[in-house]
């Protein structure tokens, strides 16, 4: 299946950066990652870094599929409130939820700037109320965030307005969060594994999977992967691997903008932005000046349909951003859409399913926060391979939806 429609800013703005050869003949690693995006990629990297061997399998050129429709907002800031989270898993799983993610924003910030020109940029966020009845939802939610110590401000309408020049009862501002290039920094990602001394076999196709107590065999055309680990990290197309329903499918849409003067983005140059409502508008800028504007998502995963809305999405969305700030110019230069997952609790899952065994593990970073939850993974994951404990395995599990 297609993953994403119309022209990605990533694919347009870097080409093809890196083409690794397809696997022929069999090969003995530790841990094989199936997917070359920026989830597999993270671990990958976070594997070999710590003297494991790797190998990585993409059915298609690296960071191709849906890395490439990535918008890469990093927030720790999960699409679900702290506060719905509390009451579904209780206050101190929601806060170890949202302080891993927190926490997950520095670590990448440290990868990037390992790699270097990833077009990585710490920023603010500024998640407003977009209606009037959103408004006593944010300020519970700003108190209990502050409450356990988050870098948080309640900014009221008069605040919102003179700071931002946007209409909004409330906002909540976070001094925490980041921008990145997720195609270009999964492939230097890759690359360094490489350099390692790991395989990274793209164009390859896993056909299928033999477990057994020992280990792991995947068959491709052109050969054999024997490993004591295998990681799945396709995307939602991890799903086809189980029987159980974990997530559902969904297509989100963006533009971009030709770049903008640094004096009319104004704060928009170092604030993301992000709306109380569901599905929800948002944008942040790029490295260049532009304006990356997405949102308007909806349950369309038929890549035909998808490819058919993407002109009218990008004008929708246009025309609401601009309504918000009537001072900036929104025209998008390129638009496109890409389909992810989401789970219903907006929370991952990472590691083995009962329906595969223990060294079968599962990369599923579903939700808002992909590549916030594919940093937390990596060191989750590398922790079960290495046979040790780890804080969010038990949040993060498929154990939670039994």
């Amino acid at each position: 299946m297609d993953l994403k429609s119309g022209y990605p800013f990533w694919a347009i703005k870097n080409g093809l950066m890196t083409a690794f050869p397809p696997l022929q003949g069999d090969v003995r690693c530790d841990a094989a990652i199936v997917g070359g995006g920026i989830t597999g990629a993270l671990i990958a990297d976070e594997l070999s870094r710590h003297g494991h061997a790797v190998v990585v399998l993409e059915q298609r050129d690296v960071g191709w599929g849906s890395s490439a429709a990535s918008t890469a907002l990093l927030q720790y800031e999960i699409d679900t409130h702290m506060t719905a989270l509390a009451e579904r898993y209780g206050e101190a799983d929601a806060v170890l939820a949202y302080r891993a993610c927190l926490d997950a924003i520095p670590q990448l910030q440290a990868v990037a700037t390992e790699l270097g020109d990833v077009d990585f940029a710490a920023m603010d966020s500024l998640y407003y109320a977009s209606k009037r009845g959103h408004a006593k939802d944010l300020r519970e939610e700003f108190a209990l965030r502050q409450a356990h110590g988050f870098p948080v401000e309640l900014l009221e309408a008069a605040a919102v307005r003179e700071r931002f020049g946007i209409e909004a009862p409330c906002a909540i501002l976070s001094t925490v969060a980041a921008r990145v290039d997720p195609y270009r920094m999964a492939c230097r990602l890759l690359a360094r594994v490489v350099e390692r001394g790991g395989h990274v076999f793209d164009r390859t196709v896993m056909d299928r999977m033999e477990v057994t107590e020992q280990g792991v065999t995947l068959h491709t055309a052109g050969g054999r992967v024997q490993a004591d680990h295998v990681v799945l990290a396709a995307g939602y197309a991890g799903q086809h691997v189980l029987k159980q329903s974990v997530a559902r499918n969904r297509s989100s849409y963006a533009f971009i903008t030709d770049p903008i003067d640094a004096d009319v983005l104004g704060a928009f140059a170092t604030t993301m932005l992000w709306e109380s409502a569901r599905p929800y508008l948002y944008l942040r800028s790029t490295g260049d000046g532009r304006l990356l504007v997405g949102g308007d998502d909806d349950a369309v995963d038929v890549p035909a349909r998808r490819d058919a809305r993407v002109d009218a999405k990008a004008r929708g969305l246009q025309k609401k951003a601009e309504k918000l700030l009537p001072g900036i110019p929104l025209a998008p230069t390129f638009a496109w859409a890409g389909t992810f997952a989401e789970t219903e609790d907006g929370l991952p899952f990472f590691g083995p399913h009962a329906e595969h065994g223990p060294r079968v593990h599962f990369a599923m970073a579903y939700g808002g926060n992909g590549i916030t939850y594919s940093m937390i993974g990596a060191g989750l994951l590398r922790a079960l391979v290495e046979g040790r404990g780890h804080p969010m395995a038990p949040l993060f599990s498929f154990d939670r939806i039994g």
